[in-house]
């Protein structure tokens, strides 16, 4: 099949699928959202829809679009990497500025390296650990990766410069790490084009392991070929195409098809004379090693997620979350919630949530609030993590008996102003959004040390009505350590995780 020009049609196809990944994430923001498919990009990767079903037995329905990439992978080869996934255009564009070498290098370093089989070894231990319950494939799946990327690290950096629509700058624990890793994934290509991609990225893995058996793919003409090597020059995949082709590694650029100066290579149908492929190149014990390594770190990975019998304290969940495992076994660690939350309430887990939870979405009050009427991350969710829920629903309007409750408030007296310093403060009360008020108050006369009597409101929490939504720990004026702080206890989401005693109002 001769394919003129194929190169920049690849390249309108990148730019236009790079262009609408940025775009989903711009308009993933509640000053954007408006029923768009936010999370289509996200719902390709069909290693997101066969881990989340290793893990949950279930696929949510959004991710029945990774089954248009599995058929056409099975058919066209890998071209997903090149044409489609954002981390790999980036890598693509990154690796044609920082790849200025002399053509027998570049020869020589776009030739196959057994260090590329690095990535079956991480898919494999990923999807043991996926049929054994523990979804990891979040920290490495390059959709999940560049969005939880851009949204810590890039969308605060264009709010910094006065280009985002903030007045307030979104802050991310642990944004630093993250957007460090992405820095080195990209200098990495430095030393090796498309680092990540050739020896890293288990979505490639998968999708190479699908296209080994693809009729249309790369072939050589043995009679035109006079192994002059051009081909290397510019090939994605270090996929061998001057020699026996390594399928599994093809990123169907096309590159190699114009670089070729005898027109020895097409994208096709095999044909009489065209070269065979090499066989798949795995290390059959070194992929039982890994199985292995799983299989044992599997309880490591569970023992160090509950350590404590007890739920986390501090792990309060979206409005919407499935039960803490359920959560974990769906939750992709994208952060698309993150994005999408108008207070930046939502943050990355660090090690608070265990390994296993690392990442993934937890509320800290002492940078935002769960606003009261505001269901966004249920929305923004492309695996069910965090279930769709109504406003109605979420305040306990009727139909519906109770409002979803993210956890409950507590006050600290020692550092509570009425209760601690004899000063007068109702701020709490003041911003409690429940009908009625959670926060309630007594009126009291206290003897203070000068003698003198003073007439104060001590607040008081009724755990019946609390919802946990945090504001009150936001916006206390305690602001080192809060004197009111929520904990997860009585969340609606968890049965096991309430009150052996129940407060009321």
């Amino acid at each position: 099949m001769n394919m003129p020009n194929i190169r920049a049609i690849r390249r309108i196809y990148a730019i236009f699928f790079f262009g609408l990944f940025l775009w989903l994430l711009w308009i993933l923001d509640p000053q954007h959202m408006k029923g768009y498919e936010t999370g289509l990009i996200l719902e390709l990767s069909p290693l997101t829809a066969i881990a989340g079903f290793f893990t949950s037995g279930t696929v949510y329905l959004g991710l029945a679009w990774a089954l248009p990439i599995i058929f056409l992978t099975l058919f066209f080869g890998r071209f997903f990497c090149s044409w489609i996934c954002p981390l790999g255009i980036l890598n693509q564009f990154s690796s044609w500025l920082f790849n200025r070498r002399r053509p027998v290098d570049q020869y020589k370093n776009n030739a196959y390296r057994p260090i590329f089989r690095l990535k079956y070894y991480i898919l494999a231990g990923l999807l043991i650990l996926s049929a054994f319950g523990a979804l990891q494939i979040g920290l490495l799946d390059p959709i999940a990766l560049l969005t939880r990327s851009f949204t810590v690290s890039l969308y605060p950096a264009i709010n910094q410069w006065g280009v985002g629509p903030y007045l307030n700058q979104p802050i991310f624990l642990g944004g630093a790490l993250i957007s460090a890793l992405l820095i080195v994934l990209i200098l990495a290509n430095r030393f090796i084009t498309r680092y990540w991609c050739r020896v890293l990225c288990p979505l490639g893995a998968l999708l190479g392991v699908m296209s080994l058996r693809a009729p249309f793919r790369i072939r050589r003409d043995v009679d035109k070929c006079t192994d002059c090597n051009k081909c290397l020059a510019n090939c994605q995949g270090g996929c061998d195409p001057h020699a026996e082709h390594r399928v599994s590694e093809c990123h169907a650029c096309m590159n190699c098809i114009e670089d070729c100066p005898e027109g020895a290579l097409h994208y096709g149908l095999p044909e009489s004379r065209t070269s065979a492929a090499k066989p798949f190149d795995i290390n059959r014990r070194r992929l039982g090693e890994v199985a292995v390594a799983s299989v044992v770190f599997y309880p490591m990975l569970k023992s160090a997620v509950s350590a404590s019998t007890k739920p986390q304290h501090q792990t309060i969940r979206p409005p919407g979350s499935l039960p803490e495992e359920e959560f974990n076994a769906r939750c992709i660690k994208c952060a698309a919630c993150m994005r999408v939350c108008p207070t930046n309430v939502l943050q990355p887990a660090l090690l608070g949530a265990g390994f296993e939870g690392l990442w993934t979405p937890i509320l800290v009050n002492k940078i935002g609030w769960c606003e009261h009427h505001c269901v966004l991350c249920g929305q923004a969710c492309p695996t069910g993590a965090i279930q769709r829920i109504s406003v109605q629903e979420k305040v306990g309007e009727k139909p519906f008996e109770k409002p979803v409750k993210l956890g409950t408030a507590f006050f600290d007296h020692g550092r509570c102003l009425p209760w601690s310093m004899h000063t007068e403060c109702v701020v709490c009360e003041e911003v409690c959004p429940t009908t009625p008020k959670a926060i309630w108050y007594k009126r009291v006369e206290l003897l203070k040390r000068d003698g003198s009597v003073v007439k104060l409101k001590q607040p008081y929490m009724a755990p019946d009505l609390c919802i946990g939504c945090g504001i009150c720990e936001n916006k206390c004026p305690v602001e080192d350590y809060a004197a009111v702080r929520i904990t997860s206890v009585g969340e609606t989401r968890s049965k096991a995780n309430q009150m052996l005693l129940k407060g009321k109002s």
